[in-house]
């Protein structure tokens, strides 16, 4: 690799247990039997990324580059791979690749393969120029979507555009978001477009303007009303997707839902839910998690959102500020979602 090669390829990394993250140079990965290399354009941070980042053991070692929500353009393509050509859009998400032969690889549901590979945390992550990946987990960025509005749909997009379609909630029915966030802030858009009448559930009276201005057709604020309750005065919500970072307000929720009623879990901090059985039992509630999709998936989230309006707002810094905008996506101050680009 020449030294002019190390000067165009930067990634933003953590070099040691604990340490910071910094920008530097990289040498780029030609891809292998297939793979694809892209030449990344935006990169977004999720909250997973953080603890990526911070990851005391990774699996590929030292330097850690975090990032899955990838856009770029093909640079490099491996022996066997078809249907791909240098100078296409092209992006990558959470799922980064499976081994293909699995119970779940062969019935189709490849997110939940036991040997998943994760951009950022089974292989270098897209907080860099470049980023070599499967080709089977590339996602083709339609035309009408920018890298940085594309670059979320790989984690965020896909996640709430699947937990809303397959939740069972129909067109009409009421349907809650508990968290206007950067997972939040999609789904309250999707729900939506959708047709669901679309109830978002935030903490603060300054939020109201931005759940209505996003579609939202109600707001509850945590601070001033029981959510669960006043839920339950409209009638009860088919669905409430929680994509707050913070547990501690599902169990109040959970009286909110109709009989039949779902509890969707896409954000959590690993804190344990206690629920008394006889909220579930005698209404046949469900509570169920989800994750992700499959680049198929992610591919028809973004279709969808070009059909009906429904964009990420992001918020964006160079590569070299990769620290800070962390920093920022922690502190709960971006707006929603800050994404990393690279050109400049």
């Amino acid at each position: 690799m020449s030294e002019t090669d190390l000067q165009v390829h930067r990634g933003a990394l953590v070099t040691e247990p604990g340490g910071p993250v910094h920008v530097a140079p990289v040498s780029p990965r030609e891809p292998g039997p297939g793979e694809v290399r892209l030449n990344v354009k935006a990169s977004g941070i999720c909250g997973a990324d953080a603890g990526m980042a911070a990851n005391p053991s990774p699996a590929y070692g030292f330097p850690i580059t975090p990032g899955h929500e990838v856009a770029g353009v093909v640079a490099g393509i491996g022996e066997g791979v078809a249907g791909w050509e240098a100078g296409e859009r092209a992006g990558v998400g959470w799922f980064g690749g499976s081994c293909g032969h699995c119970t779940a690889c062969r019935s189709g549901d490849v997110v939940h393969c036991a040997e998943r590979q994760i951009p950022g945390l089974t292989y270098p992550g897209g907080w860099a120029t470049t980023i070599t990946v499967p080709a089977a987990a590339l996602v083709r960025i339609p035309a009408g979507l920018s890298f940085e509005e594309a670059a979320p749909f790989g984690c965020a997009g896909v996640t709430t555009f699947n937990a809303l379609r397959h939740s069972g909630a129909q067109p009409g029915d009421r349907v809650a978001v508990l968290g206007i966030g950067g997972l939040g802030h999609f789904a309250v858009q999707f729900a939506a477009a959708m047709g669901f009448e679309t109830v978002a559930i935030g903490r603060g009276e300054a939020k109201r303007h931005t759940a209505l201005e996003l579609g939202a057709h109600h707001y509850l604020d945590t601070s001033h009303e029981d959510a669960g309750k006043a839920l339950r005065a409209m009638g009860g919500a088919r669905l409430i997707l929680s994509t707050a970072a913070s547990s501690n307000p599902l169990a109040g929720l959970i009286d909110g839902l109709t009989p039949h009623g779902r509890f969707t879990v896409v954000g959590f901090d690993g804190t344990p839910l206690e629920l008394p059985l006889d909220k579930l039992v005698p209404h046949a509630r469900h509570i169920t998690g989800h994750i992700t999709g499959r680049p198929v998936d992610t591919e028809q989230a973004m279709r969808f959102a070009l059909a009906s309006g429904v964009r990420p707002q992001v918020q964006t810094a160079p590569l070299q500020q990769a620290a800070d905008a962390l920093k920022t996506q922690q502190a709960g101050q971006a707006r929603f979602r800050m994404v990393l680009t690279t050109d400049g």
